[in-house]
């Protein structure tokens, strides 16, 4: 058995991303064997977690890439580091020129290699890619899952829209994550998209701001019960356990508001013209 690999990213700027990459992994069951979940930075525009919770860049996601070719690459839990709020993270340097290489490397069948381990590894690492794009490569296209994280406005769906036909057939099976308020039920997304699951997340700027580093959290962690209550916590976990059990169906029970349909929304927002 070798590591899962999860690609959380999204198609434009600050979605939050980081921040679903992060609620996952705190919510994360471990392993069969009581592996933690390890979330690695990999996005090409740098990282943000390190200056964010003041830990340093080394070890990270420099020496992983550095193991790729490597006779005896190592373990890639030797670049890992703690968090205050109990993740285990490869954390990235800040700027686009060190990461752009590290991700070159990572992004072939040798670099994925070192990401899932041998045989003898366990346990799940949460990709964090940041927004997509084509330096990402095997990342994105050998990854067990793929979750896209997108908020729920009609132009933010747009652009997820206009993204889909460059990822090809790939896309059907990947996983949509709504982040804060959405008009839509998940249906209609997945109709209008082509992305057969679509989940949401709620926008909980408290607990955002303890999961970036922003505000410290409570003592007892966010295991804690009280965090555990919070709804980004509540809902990021429900959402863990999906992707821990392939193939499980969620209902869908939010309510809204008529809207303008998102089909017309896509269709007259990718008309030559329109600017997006």
């Amino acid at each position: 058995m070798t590591r899962r690999l999860i690609a959380v990213t999204s198609v434009s700027g600050a979605p939050g991303a980081t921040t679903t990459a992060l609620a996952l992994a705190a919510c994360w069951a471990p392993s069969a064997s009581g592996v933690r979940p390890t979330v690695i930075e990999a996005g090409p525009g740098g990282g943000d977690v390190g200056p964010r919770f003041r830990v340093p860049s080394a070890p990270g996601l420099v020496d992983v890439a550095a193991m790729v070719g490597r006779a005896h690459p190592g373990s890639l839990l030797g670049a890992v580091q703690d968090l205050s709020v109990g993740v285990r993270v490869v954390i990235a340097p800040a700027g686009r020129g060190p990461c752009t290489e590290a991700i070159r490397l990572l992004a072939t069948e040798e670099g994925v290699g070192v990401l899932r381990g041998t045989d003898a590894d366990f346990g799940t690492v949460l990709m964090d890619l940041g927004r997509a794009s084509p330096e990402h490569g095997a990342l994105l296209s050998d990854a067990d899952e793929v979750v896209i994280v997108s908020r729920g406005g009609a132009d933010a769906l747009a652009r997820v829209a206009a993204r889909v036909p460059e990822w090809g057939a790939q896309a059907s099976g990947w996983r949509l994550v709504v982040v804060g308020p959405c008009p839509y039920p998940a249906r209609e997304i997945s109709d209008s998209l082509g992305m057969a699951r679509v989940e949401f997340l709620p926008w909980d700027a408290r607990t955002a701001a303890v999961l970036g580093g922003f505000r410290s959290p409570p003592m007892n962690g966010l295991s804690g019960e009280s965090l555990f209550a919070r709804p980004l916590v509540r809902e990021a976990h429900r959402l863990a356990r999906s992707l821990t059990a392939p193939g499980e169906v969620v209902a869908d029970a939010r309510r809204g508001n008529p809207v303008e349909p998102l089909t017309h929304v896509i269709h007259n927002s990718t008309r030559p013209g329109v600017d997006r």
